[in-house]
């Protein structure tokens, strides 16, 4: 198992990051953490840490410059600019494809909170994308980026948040790739109840095991 920190580039833009890779690394899974978060999410770092054990790389890294994070802190304006944070993820996704280490593996996100949304926007437009998984997200946000989406996406919601499970029911519904809502039961939005974030590790480890590599064998539906 390695860690480095990374510096994402292309043009202006550098954003800081993480990138963990196990040894015979299967796949390559992206994060964008929600609205007011970052790379030091602690929820996102202990997913990322379970996929690596479980054989997938991961890289969680900013969704915004130092600069522009000063001027959310003020104004809370970036972290719901879904467009273009999703356009930093599409920036990040093309970097790995540049790192000799892992630029060969099958690309997946997860997404928590707005990050959802950033992740779905981001695959609708990057048929490369062959997987994403929401915790506790809007992907109504995603808008309509939803029925363009061709990865496989798994919707994990808390039971005891009723308004973004009404939320996420909708965004299921407007989906036209490989789909599924998982609720995880007695969860609120955060996940921290026990045992709660080890339900979520399971369901995102199956849904990549499934989608980043049994998958490979397989050819892909009509229209995904």
């Amino acid at each position: 198992m390695s860690e480095h920190e990374v510096v994402i580039a292309g043009g202006d833009l550098q954003l800081p990051g993480t990138l963990t890779t196990p040894e015979q690394a299967r796949g390559i899974v992206l994060f964008a953490h929600g609205s007011g978060s970052s790379r030091l999410s602690p929820r996102n770092r202990h997913v990322a840490a379970a996929l690596a054990k479980a054989g997938f790389a991961t890289i969680l890294f900013d969704l915004l410059t130092a600069r522009e994070e000063k001027i959310d802190e003020r104004t809370r304006a970036l972290r719901f600019d879904i467009g273009l944070l999703a356009s930093r993820l599409v920036a990040a996704t093309r970097w790995v494809g540049k790192q000799s280490a892992v630029c060969d593996l099958p690309v997946g996100y997860f997404g928590a909170s707005t990050g959802a949304a950033v992740a779905l926007v981001a695959a609708s437009s990057l048929p490369s994308v062959r997987a994403v998984v929401s915790r506790g997200g809007r992907p109504d946000l995603a808008g309509g980026a939803l029925p363009a989406v061709r990865a496989a996406t798994l919707l994990i919601v808390g039971g005891a948040d009723p308004v973004v499970l009404d939320l996420n029911r909708s965004a299921l519904e407007q989906l036209r790739a490989e789909k599924k809502l998982e609720i995880v039961a007695g969860a609120t939005h955060l996940f921290e109840e026990p045992s709660a974030l080890d339900a979520v590790i399971a369901l995102a480890a199956r849904w990549f095991e499934r989608y980043l590599v049994a998958d490979l064998a397989e050819p892909r539906a009509a229209g995904r």
